[in-house]
C-alpha cells in the first residue's frame, strides 16, 4: 500500500491524512490520532496537539502492531477461530482500548483495509461510549479506504 496507490480521485495516503483529519475534529477529548500500516508497522499518517519526537510515534506504531499481531494474540485468535469452527484470515479482534494514567487510547481495524490501523487518543475525561460512537461513525462515514 503506497501513497501512489489511488482509489477514487484520491490517493490512499490523501485519504488516510482526511480520516486522521476528522478523528481530531469529530472524536470528542482528541488529542491525537493516526493509521498505521500492519503489515509493515509504519505510521502513515498522524495528527497530535502538541509536538511529539519522531522515536514516541514510532513507537506507538510498533506497539500497535504488537498489540494487534503480537505472537500471543494472534495465537489466542487462533484458539478462538479453532473453538468457534471458524476458518479465515479474518483477524478475530478488531477494537481495543487502552486506559493509561492520563489518556484513552483507543485502537480500530478499518473494515475495508483489514491491514490498517486507526488510533485515537483522547483525555481520560472523555465518555467512552461517546468515543466509541464517533470514532465508528468517522470509520463509516469516511467510507472504504
Amino acid at each position: 500500500m503506497s501513497g501512489a496507490e489511488t482509489l477514487g480521485s484520491r490517493t490512499m495516503s490523501e485519504q488516510f491524512e482526511s480520516l486522521v483529519k476528522r478523528m481530531r475534529s469529530e472524536v470528542p477529548e482528541c488529542v491525537a490520532a493516526g493509521v498505521i500500516d500492519m503489515s509493515t508497522g509504519m505510521l502513515l499518517s498522524v495528527e497530535t496537539v502538541g509536538s511529539h519526537p519522531a522515536e514516541v510515534l514510532d513507537m506507538l506504531a510498533a506497539a500497535t502492531l504488537d498489540l494487534f499481531q503480537g505472537r500471543n494474540v494472534v495465537m489466542i485468535e487462533g484458539i478462538f477461530k479453532e473453538r468457534r469452527g471458524v476458518v479465515s484470515d479474518h483477524h478475530y479482534f478488531q477494537e481495543i482500548l487502552v486506559n493509561s494514567e492520563n489518556l484513552t487510547h483507543l485502537f480500530l481495524r478499518i473494515d475495508s483495509a483489514d491491514v490498517v490501523v486507526a488510533v485515537v487518543v483522547c483525555r481520560k475525561a472523555v465518555n467512552v461510549g461517546m468515543l466509541f460512537a464517533q470514532a465508528r461513525h468517522v470509520l463509516k462515514e469516511h467510507g472504504r479506504l
